[in-house]
């Protein structure tokens, strides 16, 4: 279901929708007027609210604390456009792009969009300049859905109050930039990532939301099959060597080292991580920051907390020969190393060791595990309907595995936002190394021998976890075939 948000009518104020309880929330296709009503609303004021905006109403039950933040939100909204409007009417105001910067217009508008982007669970806040203006949009659970915009005059100010927040030149505009911000939302901190960069139409922005009051979820949380959450528990508990987690950006990938170090004994080891950068604070673990513009590497980072007597190191990622040949020698006496590759399975972060420069015999010696991983969106459970998909697409993902009764999907609803999913979990391929698969990589041998020899020691491919999710219900056929290619 599509739907199209509405503005407060002329007339409906903030006080009026907090006393009756109501509050309209967006208009249906069929041009109906979707309302939210909490429990004790006043619902003689449905009329008025059918007057107001002249269309039929239709009530949707709703919490009081849903209700009343999106009469928040709608009245914000409300009050940005009348500064907006007092903004636009000095010209002395709009020939300072600082001084427009510090306007209650801009920071009002950058505030709602961070508001907006955290309560609907974004991890990403994209600002891109076009010909037309500045586009805004959030991701959701992986995709990218369309934000509040700012009106197109105010492009450099929203830009330049981004940019001052996060310490930035503010008068460079030809070249990236990087930044943080940390904001506090009621009883949350959250650090905002800032990164702009120049286009033919100005400075696109992107800011990534991490929170900081947020905890590590355990490895039993991330939706593991069985066998593969034993066989990471296992690995996750070893005395040295390594374990990589493979998988594109954005998948989950240091949630998973996270939890794997939560499984750890914090009191009697020293357990040190280098990121890029630390996105959670963990409880008796040192977290060392890369700094890039200050010249420190993940290499130089690693070589400088070997001198801190560690029993357990966490690498953000091994992105280069150097940082990759540390971590194996540290593998090799007597550290347990974490790390993440970008590789598109767990038997392509073989070979990728191999181009990175580790010695065939090394990389044998010291690898104990590999995880690759990707996340797909979760049916939302609020409008789970039975549908058909694509008999192509459903013979394309099961092979010769049986069909289940009935598939499910989202139809779209508030919850979800029309999208039809809501949440996102993991799909898993562990591979275990054992004697078949160290001989493999000796003697190096091709991708596809090395696949055979992993599937023989027990590993089950990513593309068949993810079908067992979409016969358990939890995911659909065209959100597995989006995220999971060859």
């Amino acid at each position: 279901m599509s739907s199209t948000e509405v503005p407060l009518a002329e007339g409906i104020t903030r006080e009026f929708l907090l006393h009756h309880r109501l509050c309209p929330r967006d208009v249906a296709p069929d041009g109906t007027l979707l309302v939210l009503a909490a429990e004790g609303a006043l619902l003689d004021a449905v009329d008025d609210l059918a007057y107001a905006y002249g269309r039929t109403v239709h009530l949707e039950h709703a919490t009081a604390a849903e209700v009343e933040r999106l009469i928040e939100r709608l009245s914000t909204r409300a009050d940005r456009l009348i500064e907006l409007a007092q903004v636009h009417g000095d010209d002395d105001l709009a020939t300072d792009v600082r001084d427009l910067a510090n306007q209650p217009p801009v920071i009002r508008y950058v505030n709602l969009l961070v508001r907006d982007a955290y309560d609907a669970g974004a991890s990403d806040i994209h600002l891109e300049a076009e010909r037309s203006g500045l586009t805004a949009r959030f991701r959701l659970d992986g995709v990218l859905a369309p934000a509040p915009e700012a009106p197109a005059e105010l492009h450099h100010a929203v830009v330049s109050r981004i940019k001052l927040l996060a310490e930035l030149d503010i008068s460079e505009r030809r070249r990236p930039q990087d930044g943080r911000i940390r904001v506090r939302l009621e009883s949350r901190e959250l650090d905002l990532r800032v990164s702009t960069v120049p286009t033919m139409f100005g400075e696109s922005v992107v800011l990534r939301l991490l929170d900081r009051g947020g905890r590590p979820v355990q490895l039993r949380e991330l939706g593991m099959p069985s066998g593969v959450l034993a066989g990471m528990e296992a690995l996750a508990k070893k005395p040295h060597g390594m374990v990589l987690v493979t998988g594109p950006t954005g998948s989950g990938k240091t949630t998973t080292l996270y939890a794997a170090l939560g499984l750890r004994n914090t009191a009697a080891e020293k357990i040190i991580t280098v990121e890029d950068p630390v996105e959670y604070q963990l409880p008796g673990v040192t977290q060392v920051p890369v700094h890039r513009q200050a010249g420190v590497s993940f290499g130089d980072a690693l070589r400088s907390i070997l001198r801190q007597d560690p029993d357990v190191i966490m690498v953000g990622e091994m992105r280069d020969a150097e940082t990759a040949e540390i971590a194996v020698q540290a593998a090799m006496t007597g550290h347990l190393v974490f790390s993440t590759l970008h590789t598109n399975d767990a038997v392509g972060a073989l070979p990728r060791l191999l181009d990175l420069g580790i010695p065939d015999y090394l990389a044998a010696a010291t690898v104990d595990g590999i995880l690759a991983q990707r996340l797909v969106r979760r049916v939302c459970d609020a409008c789970r309907e039975v549908y058909d998909p694509p008999r192509d697409a459903v013979r394309k993902l099961a092979g010769d595995d049986s069909l289940p009764d009935v598939f499910l999907r989202g139809a779209g609803c508030p919850a979800c936002r029309g999208t039809g999913y809501r949440g996102r979990t993991g799909i898993y391929e562990l591979l275990a190394m054992d004697d078949a698969l160290r001989e493999g990589i000796v003697r190096r041998a091709s991708r596809p021998e090395l696949r055979e020899a992993a599937r023989r020691s027990g590993m089950v491919p990513l593309r068949t976890d993810a079908w067992h999710r979409v016969k358990d219900g939890v995911t659909t056929v065209e959100e597995v075939l989006r995220v999971v290619q060859d």
